[in-house]
């Protein structure tokens, strides 16, 4: 409890009994049994007595019968007062009697309401403000409004179940009843009555309103909360120490008359501040004072300043109550925000003192505390020097691990929410500055340092968080692009845990790639671990991305001659940063370190890749021809005497399987330079040989060798149709050669060469239309018979026969499509314009003249260098027209 009155005797001892009391200004008024009236002044005094009430007047002859009842209304200069059972108006400044509402003759009870008025406008010439006065005759409420200087009954009255013990407004339209045995909602517009709830084993009711026309109903020890319906708004009752007597609310406290005490208690924290014994207290009267009175003495309540209040809530640690006295203490916006931000921020750290750490933190949040001030209330999530620096109104308390860790999941919400913020802010920084050529002020570079700061504790405190709450989550935060870990506080912290993969990640999002890739050694070599083995550094090299060229050189050795199936993963996986890197430079990498496994490269890069520069493809073939030749001269060694080779491509093993990729390579690929590779490929290689001499357009050698070295004229005939065409020049007379072949042989390895008639026949039957019939007439020795090759002659007639057929039939066929644009022609030159002086152009409105022009389909025409829409569709642009019997006829027409 706190003091929030001083009591200060004002009368003692009054030899008259107090009935009632009121109060305006600095007047207090006073009714008695005797009936009279009086009212005292009060002034500031000096000494013991902090007060002096002077008796300014008594009026003896104010009522003949006890004053009840006395209420007073500054705003109409009236004292309204209940004695003799009848309701009187006398003038509040002289007391004079002014007026009696006879109509209300055995009333017990009255109650006033004054409105405010909402003006239309400022002509409005109704009055300011709205009197109403509702008084309680036996079972009877009787309804009066202030008019021209007089209350007016206003019908009808309202009729009631039993005699009104206690009335009160509730709002303009409602009034609140206590009887005997209950309360009761009445809706004066209707007379509509709503039951609420008993007034408890006392039976007295007692009212009091708020503010905002909320009650407080009294049953026995307990006062309930309601609105003006007489709904309950609070879920706990205020709870007394007696049954009050009477009860009053002066924001923020409810003041409670009780038999022996006047107690001062709070609805919103509900709690007990203050506790006075007075000697038999019956009544209190709020004005621009507080008095409480008993039958014979008067105290005034003397509010403690707030402030005061405030700095003794703030030792007692009630930080809700302290709020509420800070929003009604009088002083400038910024002095109470400061003084609120401050009260809160107290409150915020008690809350952590007491483990209720989701509400201190979401506090915490709403005040925008600096993120370093929260986080340092926890143990070890600052560096120590770091911590030291910042100030609390005591020493955080010391936390138990199951509380560390409550309080650890509590920080990683409020940390989340602090990050997306600063993250927002960033972006909107961001697009504030307009020119990203523009230098910064100084300002600004000092609020984006402080940014990142605030960025980087905060993401360095949530991986100290997630390691002890969920490390799982630790991969995700260090793989977002925009986090801001600190990177030797997380090296610690991740090393301490020895949470090896996660800190790899750190690494890797902060470019540290050699850091992550030593780790990634010294781990892979150990027999246990979340590390161990090679294809973590595989995988992290193949994201590496050709600006690391030398690091992926220097850490993929040691995988090349240890595993070199996954060694070369790191060159060849299908992923853009592995394909990007400088392919001739890690082939020279590949052919130092781990030199079998060249010729996977190549095919890798040319097969998969489609690689089009030829170095690779010579590269690739060269390595084909070096490793077959050794692996040839094993085979030609172990064949028997007299037995002979097989096709190449069908030798045994890995020689067939290499020779065969290398002739589909050599008979598939445009890429590799033939001249540059023919002098590698001698004996032993004939048909390598023939397919380089044919890429190169030496065809006669190339069939030379099928025919006189490999004696394979199936061979010579398969070579002549992969290579024949009539529009590539060199190979529409290879037919031709290997005619010449087999009429003209030349010597081989110094053996003549008989020419073989029978082939060269069959050559021109099979492909007579492929040969040139002059060239082959020419080649055949003079002794061939007619009969020969007449066959040959007449399916070469039978050929130029169908030719000519087809080119008549040809012929025919273009004719008859060129009547047909003969006859359209003459349609659309049928179509005529006539120009005259008066024809002007839609765009520019000259005439026309003798112009080129372009016409609409409407024919609306216009010059030709006016029109500029070259989507306009639906125009037609005409040629420069010629005159002809007075009118420009279109000469070739077309459709834009």
């Amino acid at each position: 409890m706190h003091d929030a009155f001083e009591h200060v005797p004002i009368l003692e001892k009054l030899p008259l009994q107090i009935e009632c009391i009121a109060t305006h200004g600095e007047y207090l008024l006073v009714g008695t049994r005797q009936g009279h009236l009086l009212v005292y002044s009060l002034k500031n005094a000096t000494g013991e007595n902090r007060f002096k009430a002077d008796l300014r007047s008594s009026n003896k002859l104010f009522s003949k019968k006890p004053i009840l009842q006395l209420a007073v209304v500054e705003e109409f200069n009236l004292l309204i007062s209940l004695s003799d059972a009848v309701v009187n108006c006398h003038h509040l400044d002289t007391f004079v009697f002014r007026s009696s509402l006879a109509k209300t003759k055995g009333a017990t009870f009255f109650a006033v309401d004054l409105v405010v008025r909402k003006t239309s406008s400022v002509f409005d010439p109704s009055p300011p403000f709205e009197l109403k006065l509702c008084a309680a005759v036996k079972k009877k409420i009787q309804l009066y409004t202030w008019q021209k200087g007089e209350f007016q009954e206003t019908p009808p009255e309202l009729g009631l179940p039993d005699i009104v013990r206690a009335v009160a407004w509730a709002g303009p339209d409602n009034l609140c009843v206590g009887f005997k045995r209950e309360y009761s909602i009445i809706k004066v517009s209707t007379g509509s009555t709503t039951d609420l709830f008993s007034t408890g084993k006392h039976l007295e009711p007692t009212i009091a309103t708020l503010p905002d026309g909320g009650l407080i109903l009294c049953r026995d020890d307990m006062s309930i909360i309601t609105d003006v319906a007489g709904k309950h708004i609070q879920k706990q009752s205020l709870t007394w120490s007696d049954t009050p007597i009477a009860i009053d609310y002066v924001a923020p406290y409810v003041i409670g008359i009780l038999p022996k005490y006047v107690e001062v208690r709070t609805i919103s924290p509900r709690a007990l501040i203050q506790s006075m014994e007075l000697q038999k207290p019956r009544f209190v009267a709020k004005g621009k004072h507080i008095f409480i009175a008993s039958n014979s003495y008067v105290w005034r309540l003397v509010p403690v300043s707030f402030p005061m209040q405030i700095q003794q809530l703030l030792q007692d640690k009630q930080f809700n109550l302290a709020l509420m006295l800070a929003e009604l203490v009088e002083e400038p916006t910024a002095e109470k925000a400061r003084r609120k931000e401050n009260i809160q921020n107290l409150y915020a750290f008690e809350l952590f003192c007491q483990k209720r750490f989701d509400e201190s933190l979401q506090l915490f949040a709403r005040l925008q505390t600096d993120p370093a001030q929260v986080i340092g209330l926890f143990p070890d999530l600052l560096p120590p020097d770091f911590r030291k620096q910042l100030e609390y109104p005591d020493l955080p308390p010391d936390l138990k691990p199951s509380e560390v860790e409550k309080g650890y999941v509590a920080l990683i919400e409020y940390l989340t929410q602090k990050r997306n913020e600063l993250i927002k802010a960033a972006d909107v920084a961001d697009e504030n500055q307009k020119d990203p050529a523009e230098q910064p002020s100084e300002l600004d570079i000092k609020a984006q340092k402080n940014l990142r700061q605030r960025q980087q504790i905060i993401d360095t405190t949530l991986l100290k968080c997630y390691l002890q709450t969920n490390d799982a989550l630790v991969s995700s935060l260090l793989r977002l692009k925009d986090n801001s870990c600190h990177v030797e506080e997380s090296e610690r912290v991740l090393m301490k845990y020895k949470k090896y993969k996660e800190l790899v990640v750190l690494y890797q999002t902060k470019g540290l790639h050699k850091k992550a890739l030593d780790l990634l050694l010294r781990q892979a070599q150990k027999a246990s671990g979340p590390l161990k083995g090679h294809q973590k550094t595989v995988q992290y090299l193949q994201r590496l991305g050709r600006e690391h060229l030398k690091l992926i050189f220097d850490f993929s050795v040691w995988v090349l001659k240890a595993h070199p199936d996954d060694g070369l993963k790191i060159f060849t996986e299908d992923l853009p940063e592995v394909e990007g890197l400088p392919r001739d430079q890690v082939l020279e990498h590949i052919e130092l370190n781990a030199k079998d496994l060249v010729i996977r490269y190549l095919e890798h890069v040319i097969f998969i890749w489609f690689e089009p520069t030829s170095k690779f493809h010579n590269k690739l073939i060269n390595c084909y021809r070096e490793k077959v030749q050794l692996l040839m001269n094993e085979y030609l060694d172990s064949l028997h005497p007299g037995e002979k080779p097989v096709p190449p491509g069908s030798e045994p093993g890995e020689l067939g399987e290499l020779r065969g990729r290398l002739l589909f390579l050599l008979e598939t690929s445009k890429h590799y330079q033939a001249e540059t590779l023919l002098t590698h490929f001698q004996e032993s290689f004939y048909y390598e040989r023939a397919l380089l001499l044919g890429r190169v357009g030496r065809h006669e050698e190339a069939l030379s060798i099928y025919i006189h070295i490999l004696n394979d004229p199936k061979l010579a005939e398969e070579y002549c149709l992969r290579t024949y065409s009539e529009e590539r020049e060199g190979s529409s007379d290879v037919y031709v050669s290997l005619l010449r072949l087999y009429l003209e042989p030349a010597d081989v390895r110094d053996t003549p060469v008989k020419p073989n008639i029978p082939a060269a026949l069959n050559v021109l039957k099979e492909h007579h239309q492929k040969i040139s019939t002059a060239k082959a007439l020419e080649l055949l020795p003079s002794n061939i018979e007619v009969r020969e090759v007449y066959e040959f002659l007449m399916d070469v007639l039978k050929g130029k026969e169908i030719k000519r057929k087809r080119s008549q039939v040809l012929r025919s066929l273009l004719y008859a499509e060129h009547l047909q644009i003969q006859e359209q022609r003459m349609f659309y030159q049928a179509r005529k314009i006539i120009i005259t002086e008066e024809r002007v152009c839609r765009e520019c409105h000259k005439r026309i003249g003798n112009s080129a022009f372009a016409y609409y389909p409407s024919g609306e025409i216009k010059h030709y260098y006016c029109y500029k829409d070259p989507d306009a569709s639906t125009i037609q642009e005409v040629a420069l027209p010629s005159l002809k019997n007075g009118a420009f006829t279109e000469q070739t027409p077309f459709n834009q």
